[in-house]
Parts: structure tokens; C-alpha cells; sequence
């Protein structure tokens, strides 16, 4: 009986290390996929700026 307390403990505590790691990968994975949009609208960006000056330029 003790025995099957302590799996039932251990499964449990394996589900909560499970879903925090998870949840931490996916943090990771969302923050690093809205860098890599925030540096494509920047170069969009800078590219759009950079274009309207040269022109006021000429």
C-alpha cells in the first residue's frame, strides 16, 4: 500500500515537472519567433525610412 502511495506521488510530481517544462519551451519558442518578427518589420522599416530620405535627398 505504501508502495502505490509513492507512485501515485511520483506520477503526479512527473505530470508538474512535465507541464513546467513545457510551458517554459514554449515561452522560449514564442518570445524567439516574435524577435524574428519584430527584426523583419524593423528591416521593413528602416528599408521604408531609408527609401523616403534618399529620395528628399535628390
Amino acid at each position: 500500500m505504501t508502495k502505490n502511495i509513492w507512485t501515485i506521488i511520483g506520477v503526479i510530481l512527473a505530470v508538474v515537472i512535465a507541464w513546467w517544462i513545457v510551458s517554459a519551451l514554449f515561452s522560449v519558442l514564442a518570445f524567439i519567433f516574435k524577435l524574428m518578427i519584430v527584426a523583419v518589420v524593423a528591416v521593413v522599416v528602416f528599408l521604408v525610412l531609408r527609401g523616403i530620405f534618399s529620395r528628399s535627398d535628390d
